[in-house]
């Protein structure tokens, strides 16, 4: 049997403040909000290095809620 995940991932604007996060946070919050019902399974957290120094995003694996009948 095949399982299928839906997933997505956010970083800050490139640049100044890219670095904020407590700002990735909050908008991956209010991304995972907007979903509706879903069930969360992994959030991973990567940084690249930039000349504007580090770049943090987060990458959301998630599954949507089985529709009721």
């Amino acid at each position: 049997m095949a399982y299928t995940i839906n997933h997505f991932s956010q970083a800050n604007p490139a640049g100044p403040g890219q670095g904020d996060i407590p700002r990735l946070l909050r908008t991956v919050a209010a991304t995972i909000e907007s979903l509706g019902d879903v069930t969360v399974s992994d959030l991973i957290m990567h940084t690249e290095i930039t000349a504007d120094g580090p770049w943090p995003s987060i990458t959301v694996y998630y599954d949507q809620a089985a529709p009721t009948e």
